[in-house]
């Protein structure tokens, strides 16, 4: 298969290289959005460098676009992707808007390409241990998920931009998604957030910040149809001190705890380990299975309706902390 690859930053880097190991196909084309970047990016791998996504798409030859670059671009590269006719895999979010979401994925049934949305969360050690080891604990009532990075000083790029990134429960989606993968359909969820502008000291609620920010922290509560409460906490920049990375689960007859690449099983008869797997070659997972999906009809991991659905709830999330945290329900 012909690849053309929109994007110049991490996650295009890992999909390059892969794609450089992989027989089936070939990365011919390269688009990113300053043009000489573009070309120090592609020198490892001699694919044709392209002014803009606009001319990638438009040569016939390319059967497949990985799109890996800002979020607030994904909607529109993804829908003239499909419109000329390629197979489309786009990282999370598939878009900043969940109408256009919901359009989108209608357009590729219509188009009959596939349209792949990349979460490797759900492919990552940690999320595969969790949900394997949720029949430990029995009925589940409580979760919680909180990751906080610091950076000093806050990188001026699009990741601490709002209206590029997106509000930061939508922009990681992810984030919700492994909370949606194990407990279900949400009914209702509440939301704080503040960002750290960065012409100031002090935090703010509201109104959003519309440029850049040095530090934004979420925190919502989520319920569950199916009866688990569940808290989401986000935050990354200079404000942050102390970096997290912990997921707990709660149930009548037990608990989990993973911190960082650790699991345990926390039960009446004390604590054991739990083998997790790592967090490497992820992205080289997803593009197998993209691959073999298109080629033998394998099933995929995650379908475009499934991240939709959690945008949905990372938009109503959005909302809540626009109102100041009130109840938003789905």
């Amino acid at each position: 298969m012909q690849v053309g690859l929109i994007g110049t930053g991490y996650a295009a880097k890992l999909r390059a290289e892969y794609l450089q190991t992989e027989s089936r196909a070939k990365l011919v084309a390269i688009a990113g959005r300053d043009l000489e970047r573009t070309q120090t990016f592609n020198q490892p791998y001699g694919a044709s460098v392209c002014a803009s996504w606009a001319e990638l798409l438009a040569r016939p030859h390319i059967d497949l676009v990985i799109i890996s670059t800002i979020n607030q671009a994904h909607g529109a590269i993804v829908r003239a992707a499909l419109n000329a006719g390629k197979h489309v895999v786009v990282e999370y979010p598939l878009c900043l808007d969940v109408a256009e979401a919901e359009d989108l994925i209608a357009l590729a049934a219509v188009k009959q390409k596939l349209l792949h949305v990349e979460h490797i969360e759900l492919l990552g050690g940690v999320h595969q241990a969790l949900k394997a080891s949720l029949p430990l604990v029995g009925n589940v009532f409580y979760a919680r998920y909180a990751t906080l990075k610091p950076e000093r000083p806050a990188p001026q790029k699009w990741t601490y931009h709002l209206p590029e990134f997106g509000f930061p429960l939508v922009g990681a989606l992810s984030r919700v998604h492994r909370l949606v993968d194990l407990f279900g359909r949400v009914t209702s969820i509440a939301c704080h957030a503040q960002f750290w502008p960065a012409d100031r000291s002090q935090p703010v609620a509201a109104p959003l910040p519309t440029g850049y920010y040095t530090t934004c922290l979420c925190a919502a509560q989520l319920q569950f149809a199916s009866g688990v409460m569940a808290e989401v906490t986000y935050g990354k920049g200079e404000a942050v001190w102390q970096a997290t990375r912990s997921f707990e689960v709660q149930g009548e007859q037990g608990a989990l705890q993973f911190v960082g690449e650790a699991g345990t099983w926390i039960n009446a008869n004390g604590t054991q380990p739990i083998t997790v797997g790592g967090r490497r070659g992820l992205f080289a997972q997803d593009m197998a299975i993209v691959l073999d999906h298109l080629l033998t009809g394998a099933p995929l991991y995650i379908t475009a309706a499934a991240s939709a659905y959690t945008l949905t709830v990372a938009d109503a999330a959005y909302r809540s902390a626009l109102q100041g945290g009130a109840l938003v329900t789905l």
